[in-house]
């Protein structure tokens, strides 16, 4: 089924590439793989997926210590600062800094295990109470300015997350939002390459709009599976 599904999603970002004169090899896909078992994950491995995303601070932790794979975890769920021990020895990339508190604390356990971590600016795009990120310039430039000033942060990007709506024009806005601060911000001397934007309801458009990554759940592994956090834990015979 995963195989089948990802053929899908790869039509459509090869097709919305050619409407919008893009190459492939710009866009990364990233499978969202939140709550997916063990074993619906190595089934998308042996896709040749390469990119998994979490949003659990904790399931990222469990998953990765079950795999010795070579592929990049990306964090893409909101993030408190006790919570960066769980997921920095294993998140290639972590796309949710929204304070330069969190973005201190990331670059602190870094630099405790000697690594330079990939981060991303959480940008709130839209006026839904739910959603987390910068909205501020003033803090969007300030908190830019941190990362690209501590020593274990390399700061390469900025997501967000568009309403869920049918009106494609409330969509199209936030990501023409995040595609114009990025370029705002490289003016300003950044040299910002991501634009982490578009899910299972609207890829297309965000790589109408420049997105480089995509977070696609649902598009690839069907609807999720309910039940205890912990199942696929059990479910990979861990005790």
């Amino acid at each position: 089924m995963i195989a089948e599904n990802l053929k899908k999603v790869e039509d459509k970002i090869a097709e919305s590439c050619i409407k919008c004169g893009r190459n492939r090899s710009e866009i990364r896909l990233i499978a969202v793989s939140k709550t997916q078992p063990i074993e619906v994950i190595r089934e998308a491995i042996n896709t040749g997926i390469k990119d998994f995303g979490e949003n659990k601070a904790q399931e990222l932790r469990d998953k990765s210590e079950l795999f010795t794979e070579n592929f990049n975890w990306h964090f893409i769920g909101h993030l408190q600062t006790n919570k960066i021990k769980y997921v920095i020895k294993s998140a290639e990339f972590i796309h949710a800094v929204d304070s330069v508190k969190l973005a201190d604390e990331i670059n602190r356990k870094s630099k405790e295990i000697n690594k330079n971590q990939k981060v991303l600016l959480e940008i709130k795009t839209s006026d839904e109470a739910t959603k987390f990120g910068l909205a501020d310039e003033k803090e969007i430039f300030e908190t830019a300015q941190f990362c690209k000033n501590s020593s274990n942060l390399d700061l390469v990007g900025l997501m967000t997350m568009a309403p869920y709506t049918d009106d494609e024009n409330v969509i199209r806005n936030c990501f023409i939002e995040l595609r114009r601060l990025k370029e705002k911000l490289n003016k300003n001397g950044f040299a910002l390459s991501e634009l982490s934007m578009g899910m299972t309801n609207d890829y297309t458009i965000a790589i109408e709009e420049g997105a480089t990554m995509l977070r696609i759940g649902t598009a690839i592994f069907g609807d999720r599976p309910t039940g205890r956090r912990a199942e696929f834990i059990n479910n990979a015979g861990i005790k």
